[in-house]
Order: structure tokens, then sequence, then C-alpha cells
């Protein structure tokens, strides 16, 4: 793993190229605002073409394409919000729901920022011992349980418009689970809105607008480790190649959530998630993947 460092960062990506991580853009994108974890899809797919692992800087720079994706899909809701927020204060109105609703979404973020702040040397450092397969095959068996749970618990009746400060703040502390590598943002954050009742679809929305600031400052906050760290030019132009190829197939990839949890329900990623567990954990006990 030595010559995927730097400055102690895991940056495995930087020597992989311009297709390669094309290619894993593209599994990236798709898998991070999905339930199925991305971490868990990082480790697979490099490991079975016989690729170097991306490293997790690669993972946590990829949260800017991710922040284009929802952005650009929820654009009506982020405007709506924004323009809510500034109406508001201009006429001091602190009790308008939009107000209201964006200063729950800042309160939300603290929880993962601080101990992500405090995990960081932990969980992007060379062979990191959060990032083993066994490590992420359990998370994906134990979340896509709880996903199956809050699928059967859940009422499925609330919408967005009657969220509070209380269900932003279990929504917000449910994104802390998803720095443990195989958990997902998603699938922590979906699951907790499922339990809170809310609609599928509308728990996705919830779970998306509430993690932006979330997404940024993971995103924001990997480049300047690595501006930091002293990544070179064609690291930096490997790295963004991929953000634009992520952030494509990250908008299909929301559009594609968001027609499963409107016509169906979140059952096929609790399967897809218990069978990917599975596997990383068997393909360990027998050796077709390392540890």
């Amino acid at each position: 793993m030595a010559d995927g460092c730097t400055s102690g960062l895991d940056t495995g990506f930087v020597g992989l190229g311009f297709l390669k991580v094309g290619v894993l853009g593209v599994v990236q994108g798709i898998s991070e605002l999905l339930p199925i974890s991305s971490t868990a899809h990082m480790r697979i797919v490099p490991a079975l073409l016989g690729w170097q692992d991306p490293g997790s800087a690669f993972s946590a720079a990829m949260q800017l394409a991710a922040l284009a994706a929802v952005i650009s899909y929820f654009r009506a809701d982020v405007a709506g919000l924004g323009q809510g927020v500034a109406a508001a204060l201009r006429r001091r109105d602190f009790e308008d729901w939009n107000f209201r609703f964006f200063v729950w979404i800042l309160l939300a973020t603290v929880p993962v920022s601080v101990v992500g702040l405090l995990l960081s040397s932990k969980l992007n450092s060379c062979g990191s011992p959060l990032r083993t397969l066994t490590v992420i095959g359990l998370a994906c068996i134990v979340m896509g349980g709880l996903l199956a749970f809050a699928e059967r618990a859940a009422r499925h009746v609330r919408t967005i418009d009657h969220v509070t400060l209380r269900d932003a703040l279990i929504v917000g502390f449910a994104q802390v689970g998803a720095l443990i590598p195989g958990v997902s943002r998603s699938g922590s954050t979906l699951t907790a809105a499922l339990f809170l009742g809310l609609q599928r679809d509308e728990a996705a929305r919830f779970s998306f607008l509430l993690g932006i600031p979330t997404i940024a400052l993971a995103g924001l906050f990997e480049l300047w480790k690595l501006r930091k760290a002293g990544l070179g030019l064609h690291g930096w132009s490997v790295l963004f190649f991929g953000i634009v190829i992520a952030s494509i197939s990250a908008f299909a990839a929301i559009w594609g959530l968001m027609r499963v949890l409107e016509r169906f329900s979140a059952w096929p990623f609790v399967v897809y998630r218990v069978l990917i567990g599975v596997f990383l954990l068997a393909s360990v006990v027998i050796g077709l993947l390392p540890n």
C-alpha cells in the first residue's frame, strides 16, 4: 500500500489512471447514493478486477459528486428552501417553516461533523482497520437487517412538510453510523427516516436534503487534506475526472432510487445488502479476496 500513500493518506486512485478511475467513478456514483454501501463496492470491484484499492481518500472526495447530483435532482427543493429562508430573514420571521427547517439541517450536521473530525485519522489512513472486508461485510448485513425492520415497522404516512426538530436530529445522529465503512450514509438516514413514519419517497427526499451540508463538508475537507498532503497535478486531474463521471452516475442513481421507492419498497436494497455482506465475509474465509 505504500505506493498508494500521500503523507499518510490512502491515495491509491492516483496509480489507477483515468480509464480505471472512470470505471470506478461510475460504480462510486451509483453506490454512493443508493443504500447499498459505496465502500463495499470500492473494495469489491477493484479486487475482482485485479486493480489497486483506490483508497479512502477517493471515496471521501467523491462526496462532491454526490453533492452535485443531489443539488441537481432536488434543485426545486433547494431553490425553494433558499428563497424561503431569505424571505424569512428579510421579514425577521424566525418561526417560518423554511427558516426552521434550515436551522434543523445545520443542527443535524453537528454530530457527524464532530465525530468525523475525531475519527478522521483512523478512517482515511493507509491500511485503516475500519476498511477491512470483515468490518464492511458485517456492517452491510447489520444495516440490511435494520432497513428490513424499518420497512416492516414503518407506517409510511408522514411527509417532509410535517417533520420536526426531533426528526431532523434523529436522522442527523443516524449519519454518524455512516462513518463506519459498509453502513452507507444513504442507508442509515433512509432507515432512520422510515422508522419516523415517513413515506418511502419522502424519507429519501428528507435524507438527501438533510445530508447536503454533511456531504459538502466531507468532500471539501478531503480536498483540503489532499492539498495539504501535496497531491500532485496528475493526481488532481485523475481525481476530478472521477468526480465528473461519478456525478453523472450519481444523478441516475437518485432517479432510480426514487422510482423504486415510489412504486415498490426498500426490500430490493435489503436483499442486495445482505447478499453483498455474505459475499464479502465468505470471500475472506475462502481467501478469494484479501481482508
